[in-house]
């Protein structure tokens, strides 16, 4: 059977494959089960199976012809789709259309800081106010700027201000770089996800993935400091090894190594989101104190270093065991086997961050960990952003 193609009515020109998913689809939204859906689908393709194209009023009364047998009502519905009851549609200034998400509304007003209380409210009365307005579409401009002007007459105006930050944060894309370190364990990669969906951030670097990538180039015998962990990376360096324990400048001296290694990798993911002004999240054992000194200046961009802490030991402990029991590659042996090594690892690496002032944040709930961070990043966007609270974001 040839490949059919689909020629818009209105121009002639432009022309796309027909695709039964999308029928099927659009027959389910009308009323029909999958299988009579999937069932018409075929029975349109095979009407045009002699032929390599045809018009969208052909396709369109061959549709209907074959949708007739299910009644007037289907017909109806396939002719005059209408979205849910309870929908708005939001029309940004590019004419984009998306439907109004209260979820996503309401996860945009607590990354701005409000609690999930305050957050569900100011959501709930804009959604009840478009409602009773009996509105079907709104511009996201105006949405914006209701949803600003709620929140400084009901919470104040720096409850505002701070969501005026955020909009003109997601309007303007100034990228932000977000540098997430901490030793092993301490939940760099959850809490960067996390932040990734407040933000809208589609870019997560994790330093052990480039990591893998620089062995899979690089073999163990030009360069062994690569080929260990970042805790025993001291046992490829010239010198004794027999220490028990490994004292601590050598400890540390291993994991410089190797992190000195992976900034080379870490600083080209930063230039290239820098050159196409795309925010990234850079997470890993690797991303030390310092890293945030490498970023170019004069950049137009947001750096914000962050260091994951684990302060209680059971803890640490009782992580490693869980992500032994989650990922089975990941065994929990070997972080148990070297935990002093890990704890020593962790002490160097809280000390420098303080020595330079970068916010350190103890992990013992995730969602608490977000919050703070968000905190941070808000203070960030306040201070270098100016607030539009005519710019809309939803």
């Amino acid at each position: 059977m040839a490949k059919l193609f689909v020629v818009e009515q209105d121009d002639g020109a432009t022309r796309f494959p027909f695709m039964r998913g999308i029928l099927t689809r659009s027959l389910q939204d009308a009323g029909l089960s999958f299988e009579d859906a999937y069932a018409v689908s075929a029975e349109v393709r095979k009407l045009f199976e002699e032929t390599t194209e045809v018009t969208t009023a052909q396709l369109r009364s061959a549709v209907l012809e074959c949708v007739a047998q299910f009644g007037t009502a289907v017909v109806h519905r396939y002719q005059h789709p209408a979205a849910p009851p309870g929908t708005i549609v939001i029309r940004d200034a590019y004419d984009h259309t998306s439907l109004f998400s209260r979820e996503q509304h309401r996860r945009v007003l607590e990354s701005s800081g409000l609690s999930d209380e305050e957050s569900n409210n100011v959501t709930t009365s804009i959604f009840r106010h478009l409602m009773e307005k009996e509105l079907e579409e709104v511009p996201a401009r105006q949405l914006g700027f209701l949803t600003y002007r709620y929140i400084r007459f009901s919470l104040g105006a720096e409850a505002a201000q701070r969501y005026s930050a955020l909009v003109n944060y997601f309007q303007d894309q100034r990228p932000i770089v977000l540098l997430i370190g901490g030793a092993p364990g301490t939940g760099k990669s959850a809490v960067a996800t996390e932040i990734a969906q407040r933000l809208a951030i589609v870019r997560i670097q994790s330093t052990d993935l480039l990591r893998e990538v620089m062995r899979v180039m690089l073999p163990e015998r030009l360069l062994p400091v690569l080929h260990r962990s970042s805790y025993d990376a001291w046992i490829a360096l010239p010198g004794e090894t027999d220490e028990d324990p490994v004292s601590d400048t050598r400890l540390v001296a291993g994991y410089q190594a190797q992190a000195e290694l992976l900034s080379v990798p870490c600083e080209a993911v930063i230039g290239r989101s820098l050159r196409e002004s795309a925010s990234l999240i850079l997470e890993g054992v690797h991303v030390q104190p310092g890293m945030a000194d490498k970023v170019p200046t004069g950049q137009d961009v947001i750096v914000i270093p962050i260091m994951l802490a684990a302060l209680n030991p059971e803890k640490l402990r009782a992580r490693f065991r869980g992500r032994g029991e989650r990922t089975v590659y990941r065994r929990a042996d070997r972080y148990l086997d070297n935990f002093d090594s890990i704890w020593r690892l962790q002490s160097h690496l809280l000390s420098e961050a303080d020595r330079r002032q970068i916010p350190i944040i103890v992990n013992e709930n995730r969602q608490q960990v977000v919050r703070e961070i968000m905190a941070i990043i808000m203070r960030a966007l306040l201070d270098r952003l100016t607030a539009k609270p005519t710019e809309v974001f939803i």
